[in-house]
């Protein structure tokens, strides 16, 4: 398989300098941040508040209900992603209505997959592969790897070792057929127990809800940050996730457009 550096931002995000723990290339030190969304319960995070980032996205699964996506996007959301499956049995039952409404309105949106450490990697990447069709995905598939503390069936935490393997090869299977580099999203815990220092050329979405990630996940770059689930979306009941991209508008839609190619056809 033609393997293209996915894992890699455009040069001119690099040219405009960088911080140890994100892509955050942009001198926003000095810009006063703009509330875009309310938040039920919003936190201090000092200098480097998420505001200060212009690109905002929302990740969704069953729990949202009914949503409005004409309303979400005029509201200024950039991005979604979508919960698909989980393990090697379970699909999100809203999954095809989100993805083909989202695509519909011009939202730029990615599945993510669930991980379970009850079943192998192979059963997984085929329970998705199968489920998720490949134009459901304008940006890379995600792996959402944490731990499944509050899961009914599944609590196993294998050793860092294994955790990684399994993972890797998961991602090996969905980059292989749909041709794009996979996200991975984790939690602090998570990274600490099993990621620091590994799958550096991956871009992270990372999960910090009361802290800056460069604090909660040092020397990790970062590309998406999801910075509250107790965030307001027009077009959206309840409570929603909120994420913010590391880099400036220009970056986006050169990273979208980048992405957004079929590179397996």
């Amino acid at each position: 398989m033609r393997r293209l550096l996915f894992c890699v931002l455009p040069l001119a995000i690099m040219l405009a300098g960088c911080t140890s723990s994100g892509y955050d290339y942009l001198e926003t030190a000095s810009v006063k941040p703009k509330t875009r969304f309310k938040d039920t319960d919003p936190q201090d995070f000092g200098a480097k508040h998420p505001e200060q980032q212009p690109i905002h996205g929302i990740d969704v699964s069953k729990w949202q209900g009914n949503i409005d996506w004409q309303t979400v996007k005029g509201s200024g959301v950039a991005f979604a992603f979508i919960k698909a499956t989980e393990g090697k049995d379970r699909i999100d039952p809203r999954f095809n209505e989100y993805w083909q409404r989202a695509r519909a309105v011009g939202i730029p949106h990615a599945p993510y997959h669930f991980y379970y450490f009850c079943s192998t990697p192979d059963e997984q990447a085929d329970w998705f592969i199968r489920n998720v069709p490949k134009e459901s995905m304008r940006l890379p598939p995600v792996l959402d790897a944490e731990w499944n503390a509050e899961s009914k069936t599944c609590r196993l935490r294998p050793d860092p070792a294994t955790v990684r393997a399994q993972l890797q090869r998961f991602m090996d299977r969905l980059e292989a057929y749909y041709g794009k580099r996979p996200i991975i999203y984790t939690s602090v815990d998570f990274h600490r127990d099993n990621l620091v220092g590994y799958f550096q050329d991956y871009h992270f979405w990372v999960r910090s809800t009361a802290k800056h990630p460069e604090v909660t996940y040092a020397d990790r770059r970062w590309a998406f940050w999801q910075y509250t689930s107790t965030g307001v979306i027009p077009g959206i009941k309840g409570p929603t996730d909120i994420n913010v991209f590391a880099g400036s508008t220009q970056n986006w839609h050169n990273w979208v457009a980048t992405v957004s190619k079929d590179t397996n056809s």
